[in-house]
């Protein structure tokens, strides 16, 4: 396995030799579709890096209820607050669109950490966008319409696996929004009728990037904007310096 020949931006950004601290322990896994990577208040194991998916973070409450804080694809990893001292999961992690990682168990990655500042500073960058990302998405939660928290959330998954066909069910949403599935089925039917959604068939829904932009609130530009800082800081390996830009988050 090589630097840049892997899918996830994060580890192609590091020089050749940081990367061959993780590699011969990077585990190549299966992102399915719907499958629960960590429970809150579980142990963390490892720290994932997928190379394509998507991964939602959410808060569980004592009640039942959900609300999603993050999302995580190929320009991230989860699990890389673990470097911050052994402590349960403060989420769940849930995968909203399939797709594949490189995972590694925590003790080789904070041995890998330890010894290398390039993962350092990579670490450091990307746990600042996160903390970043959830701090504007606990904003976003208790001050924005939750029809421009939808359109936010949307965006965020086509960003990372750039289609505008996305593996989304009304559920999932509801999930993700903390609200009511027929509070889902009543925004579905707004933003299709204003064109920011083209259809939505079972387990599928079409976007209009463009128009769905215009409904969004201003946190989506600005989370994506602190996703791409991780990779001025973050060193593009030897001889590619082009390497860490190649996959910018989708501008359209």
């Amino acid at each position: 396995m090589s630097a840049a020949g892997i899918g996830n931006r994060l580890l192609a950004a590091l020089p050749s030799g940081d990367f061959a601290l993780l590699a011969p322990d990077l585990e190549r896994v299966a992102l399915d579709q719907d499958a629960l990577l960590s429970r809150m208040g579980d142990q963390v194991e490892h720290v994932v890096f997928p190379h394509s998916g998507v991964i939602s973070l959410m808060i569980d409450m004592a009640g039942g209820q959900t609300v999603g804080s993050a999302v995580v694809g190929c320009e991230g990893a989860l699990g890389t607050l673990s470097v911050l001292g052994s402590s349960p999961s403060a989420i769940t992690a849930v995968v909203r669109a399939a797709g594949t990682a490189s995972r590694i168990s925590v003790s080789r990655f904070h041995a890998a950490f330890s010894r290398s500042p390039a993962i350092r500073r990579a670490v450091q960058s990307h746990i600042t966008a996160m903390l970043v990302q959830l701090q504007l998405g606990g904003a976003c939660n208790a001050l924005h319409p939750v029809e421009a928290r939808m359109a936010r959330w949307l965006l965020s998954f086509r960003d990372r696996i750039d289609t505008d066909v996305l593996p989304l069910t009304q559920e999932a949403l509801s999930e993700i929004l903390g609200v009511r599935r027929t509070t889902v089925t009543l925004l579905m039917r707004n933003l299709r009728a204003s064109g920011a959604i083209r259809s939505d068939r079972r387990g599928h829904i079409e976007i209009d990037p463009i128009r769905l932009a215009a409904a969004a609130c201003e946190c989506h530009g600005t989370i994506r904007l602190e996703v791409e800082k991780i990779f001025s800081t973050v060193t593009a390996p030897s001889g590619n310096p082009g390497l860490a830009r190649s996959r910018t988050l989708d501008q359209r």
